[in-house]
C-alpha cells in the first residue's frame, strides 16, 4: 500500500509537470499582445508586428515621351533640385520659376492662381493638352494641373520617380486633376 501511495504521488508529480511545460512551451509561442482600453472604455488587445513587410509599395515610373519637349524634362530636374521636403504652398510660383530656368517659356507666365496654369499655357506658351487622365501616365516632364473649388489649386510637374512643385512627392496631388499640357 505503501509502494502504491508513493508511485500514485510520483505519476501524479510527473503529470502535473508535463502539463506545466506543455503550457510554458504553448505560452512561449504565442505572439505577444499589445492590451489597451477602447473608446467606451473596455479592454483590447492588438497582435504586435514584430516584422515588417517585405514587399513595398511601388509607384509606376514615368516613360520619356520623345514626342514631349527636352526642355521640359531639364524644367522637372531643375524643380526638382530647388524643391523642399514639405510644402511651401508656392507650387505654380517654383513651377513658373522652373519653367524659366529650363527655357520652355520666355518670359514668366503671369497667372496668380495654381488652377488657371494650364489656360494660360495653351493660349500664351503653345502647350497642348495631353489625352491623359491618370497623372501616373503623365510623361517626364508634364505638367499637371489641379482644381479646387474655393483655393488656388495646385500645379506640379511630372518627374521620373514622382511629382515636383515647390515640393517633392512620390504621390500626385489628391485634388481633381484638370489636365495634363506638354510642349512638343
Amino acid at each position: 500500500m505503501r509502494n502504491f501511495a508513493a508511485l500514485s504521488v510520483v505519476i501524479a508529480g510527473s503529470v502535473l509537470l508535463a502539463a506545466t511545460a506543455v503550457g510554458a512551451d504553448g505560452f512561449a509561442s504565442s505572439k505577444p499582445r499589445f492590451v489597451f482600453k477602447d473608446a467606451q472604455g473596455k479592454m483590447q488587445s492588438a497582435e504586435i508586428v514584430t516584422k515588417y513587410q517585405s514587399k513595398k509599395i511601388v509607384y509606376p515610373l514615368a516613360k520619356v515621351d520623345p514626342k514631349v519637349d527636352s526642355k521640359l524634362r531639364r524644367a522637372a530636374t531643375i524643380a526638382e533640385e530647388r524643391s523642399h521636403a514639405h510644402s511651401r504652398s508656392q507650387c505654380w510660383h517654383y513651377v513658373k520659376e522652373a519653367l524659366v530656368a529650363a527655357g520652355v517659356v520666355n518670359s514668366r507666365p503671369k497667372s496668380e492662381l495654381a488652377k488657371e496654369a494650364g489656360q494660360e499655357l495653351v493660349t500664351s506658351y503653345g502647350f497642348k493638352k495631353l489625352a491623359v487622365r491618370d497623372p501616373f501616365a503623365a510623361p517626364v516632364g508634364a505638367v499637371l494641373v489641379y482644381g479646387a473649388k474655393r483655393a488656388a489649386g495646385h500645379v506640379e510637374i511630372r518627374t521620373k520617380d514622382g511629382f515636383v512643385s515647390d515640393f517633392r512627392s512620390k504621390r500626385p496631388s489628391r485634388r481633381p486633376l484638370l489636365g495634363v499640357y506638354a510642349k512638343s
